[in-house]
């Protein structure tokens, strides 16, 4: 499939992609119904996306949001690190530190903990 032009750019977590793509899969499967009279198998990308969207989402759509929600309020988090963080769901200081490694700033251990303590109220 080729891409003609990218008509809308969002970020979206884990949870919210399995979401849309079982939307995706259920639209394709009614479509296929109604014009061909039998279930068509989906697509291998599509279905190993689902797998993927599956394995490594940590919580639901709700949660997800919420969690982000409350990460954007703190100081040094950008959207882009709020959806990391909310996607990987860290609990150690050391796996935020990852996610931080090519800012140009470090966090306290205080931020860190911040972090945790929302993280934690979501698990």
């Amino acid at each position: 499939m080729k891409v003609k032009k990218v008509i809308q750019e969002d970020m979206m977590s884990l949870p919210e992609i399995r979401e849309e793509l079982i939307t995706i899969r259920d639209q394709r499967s009614n479509v296929s119904e109604e014009t061909e009279g039998s279930v068509r198998t989906m697509s291998y990308e599509l279905r190993k996306s689902i797998d993927h969207a599956d394995a490594l989402g940590k919580c639901n759509v709700e949660t997800a949001k919420a969690l982000y929600n409350d990460l954007k309020g703190l100081e040094k988090i950008k959207p882009e690190i709020a959806e990391r963080i909310v996607n990987i769901m860290p609990k150690s200081r050391d796996e935020i530190r990852a996610i931080y490694a090519k800012e140009r700033f470090t966090l306290m251990t205080e931020d860190i903990d911040a972090i945790l303590d929302i993280i934690r109220k979501y698990e």
